[in-house]
């Protein structure tokens, strides 16, 4: 009997309209694009207008998924949506998305990891559809992060933005798919990256908070142990992997793992200078992008990691 995995047919992204390079933010916060490129390596990033909401990108990232994968939203029995940054407290904002694409009537509902919310989200996507309990799956992650950002901290407002990015996973018996998925969390650092607020103790949305210097730390340690467990489990060599796509929260992050796997950084996708850090939309906004302009194929080997606030963390390894 062939094994049943969760393998990608489609993937789609959404941004919002207005594009704000370094020298727009400049004009509002006491920043340079010098200072934010060499920290980060961020040149651009978009920011939501009004109109624009955490579940009206994920509708518009899903709707791209679907055509990719030559779908229509009745075929979908499964909505995940990741985000931080939900529309409403309740309900879901997969519900949501739900229904303005028209797939009622499935199983929809969020996960909230931040930045590794793509990762959690694909790998119960993907256990669902390995179990039986679902067979098409959207899997969006959808961030509004500048309606949580303080504007007067530079230290974080110039590091994030806006976007939307789905995939559209299907139960496949031909050998491609998630290979092996692991994920991690260690509560222990919430006071390194949070929002200062919530339903339960503020009343509040409440605002970012970080100490750049520790998450950093933190963040090239756990990544580069996590993809070396994952792919140990999934079989795969360092060499083997055709292409690294993680979350896209800073250039240097980026580099320092990929130099750590010994991996060239010519087969990591990077979109961190475009969109900035758009926490559970980096990982499907940067798969998106290497599909869509041809650098990723079918049959490539991926690996796509992240780590956000929580700490939480992890790594899945797909054959494309």
């Amino acid at each position: 009997m062939k094994q049943i995995r969760a393998a990608i047919k489609g993937t789609g992204s959404a941004l919002p309209r207005n594009k704000v390079s370094n020298a727009q933010l400049a004009m509002r916060v006491d920043t340079s694009d010098e200072w934010i490129t060499e920290r980060t390596g961020i040149k651009f990033r978009h920011i939501a207008e009004d109109d624009e909401t955490t579940s009206s990108l994920a509708a518009d990232a899903a709707k791209e998924a679907l055509k990719s994968a030559n779908m229509a939203a009745s075929d979908i029995d499964l909505i995940i949506v990741a985000t931080a940054t939900p529309d409403q407290t309740f309900p879901a904002t997969a519900t949501i998305v739900q229904n303005i694409i028209g797939a009622n009537g499935g199983v929809a509902f969020d996960v909230a990891a931040v930045c590794s919310g793509f990762l959690y989200a694909f790998s119960v996507a993907e256990s669902m559809i390995r179990a039986g309990s679902a067979t098409n799956a959207l899997v969006i992650g959808s961030e509004t992060f500048s309606r949580i950002l303080d504007w007067e901290d530079r230290t974080t407002c110039v590091l994030f933005g806006d976007g939307a990015g789905a995939v559209v996973l299907c139960a496949d018996d031909s050998g491609k798919g998630a290979l092996a998925t692991k994920l991690h969390a260690d509560g222990a650092h919430n006071q390194l990256l949070y929002v200062d607020g919530g339903p339960s103790t503020t009343g509040t949305v409440g605002k970012l908070r970080m100490k750049g210097r520790e998450v950093f730390r933190h963040a090239v340690v756990n990544l580069t142990n996590v993809l070396l467990e994952t792919l140990e489990s999934a079989g795969v060599v360092p060499s083997d992997v055709d292409w690294v796509v993680p979350h896209q929260a800073n250039a240097r992050i980026i580099d320092g793992t990929a130099k750590k796997l010994k991996l060239p950084i010519d087969k990591v996708i990077k979109t961190v200078d475009q969109h900035a850090n758009t926490s559970a939309a980096s990982v499907p906004l940067a798969l998106d992008v290497a599909i869509r302009d041809g650098r990723i194929k079918e049959g490539d080997i991926l690996v796509l990691e992240a780590m956000g606030g929580g700490f939480t963390w992890g790594a899945s390894v797909v054959q494309y």
